[in-house]
């Protein structure tokens, strides 16, 4: 099982803070003979429409001395795990989840808007001292 990310209790406390309940921790995906890893999977209930609203989560720290290098792993994991996602859970959201500084710096540049314009890409923002849920990008509507 790989080692988990700096961030991980952070998100983790940021998203059960924002209403979610942790399902699963990490989240594996069974693909043929391989699994993956997804750091989180969570819930919440959606109270008007009485119906579950499930969410998985990668999170990513970028703290490599190549931000470049993190954004193309963080790129590569996101759209395979949202692929196995579509396979075996599609009732589930796949969303990267980075630090608000993270998202200030490498995402406000052209490459990290590259990610950004992708059509699937989904991603939370969080702040790592309050452990709070920024943004959801793009919106999450409930």
């Amino acid at each position: 099982m790989p080692a988990k990310d700096v961030y991980h209790d952070t998100v983790c406390i940021a998203l059960m803070k924002d209403g979610w309940t942790i399902t699963d921790d990490p989240l594996i995906l069974k693909s043929g003979e391989r699994s993956t890893f997804i750091d989180l999977g969570a819930e919440k209930l959606i109270a008007a429409e009485r119906d579950h609203e499930k969410i998985a989560v990668e999170i990513k720290s970028f703290l490599s001395p190549s931000p470049i290098k993190d954004l193309e792993n963080a790129w590569g994991q996101f759209f395979l795990y949202a692929r196995a996602l579509q396979k075996k859970e599609s009732d589930r959201s796949l969303y990267l989840a980075v630090s608000r500084n993270t998202f200030d710096t490498l995402f406000q540049e052209e490459a990290g808007q590259l990610l950004l314009e992708e059509p699937d890409f989904r991603m939370i923002v969080f702040d790592p001292n309050s452990e709070e849920i920024l943004q959801w990008q793009p919106q999450f509507n409930l």
